[in-house]
């Protein structure tokens, strides 16, 4: 659904093709995992249905070795739920996306690399040959998926920073050494030519102070430049 609503938003003749055909491949790919739910719950579904042993031993016999086809045979009948691992039911929350094409193809980049990780750790955890062929095919093509949305990515120049207001300059290329002490490291992300580093921050708060004539006020700190000088003023 993510690649659907982008790919009906996008005004781009190539990246719409792109999005759509990578959609209608997912939806094979829930097809895929569907089929394999319903064959492993294909026994549990008849058991249930037929009430075949006693009933202490039936629940054994679901619930063993951590199975958890007791939940989709009673509740969904043996077939594919649109649950997580938890069994929270999917929702259009997952669809996050925002309608610009290189934040969103960030984000697509992000949801097939996790969704590789996914299969891997599946493919781990599974000692049917069948489940881990199918499972193999899956995550390798989260793979081409992934690459295509990079390709398409680096394709937009330039694609930093998102949108189409430019950061503050002032801050843009500033790193704050927020967390100090043990663990302080330096490293490509906050230092070389394109980093202003600051060591130590000056905080930027507001506090509540008397003023003169005797009433509260409000004190106001305002932070000028790279290095966050503060200047305290009073409203």
């Amino acid at each position: 659904m993510r690649y659907f609503t982008q790919g009906l938003a996008e005004t781009d003749p190539g990246r719409k093709d792109l999005l759509m055909d990578i959609a209608t491949e997912e939806l094979s790919h829930l097809e895929v995992i569907g089929t394999i739910i319903g064959m492993l719950n294909r026994g549990a579904k008849g058991q249930v249905s037929e009430g075949v042993e006693e009933e202490a031993a039936l629940y054994r016999s679901l619930t063993g070795a951590g199975n958890d086809s007791h939940i989709t045979s009673l509740l969904y009948g043996g077939g594919p739920a649109l649950i997580n691992s938890g069994g929270v039911p999917w929702t259009a929350a997952y669809v996050d996306s925002i309608g610009e094409p290189t934040a969103d193809m960030r984000s697509n980049i992000a949801a097939e690399a996790r969704a590789k990780i996914v299969y891997e750790r599946l493919i781990n955890v599974t000692d049917d040959p069948g489940v881990k062929d199918a499972l193999q095919f899956l995550m390798t093509r989260e793979l081409a998926h992934q690459k295509s949305f990079e390709k398409a990515l680096h394709s937009m120049q330039p694609n930093f920073p998102q949108g189409k207001l430019p950061g503050l300059p002032e801050f843009t290329n500033v790193y704050y050494n927020l967390s100090q002490g043990e663990g302080d490291a330096r490293g490509p992300w906050n230092q070389g030519e394109e980093w202003t580093f600051v060591d130590n921050p000056q905080p930027a708060t507001r506090s509540r102070r008397w003023r003169r004539d005797g009433k509260r006020g409000v004190a106001r700190e305002r932070c000028k430049g790279a290095d966050a000088t503060c200047h305290a003023h009073e409203v």
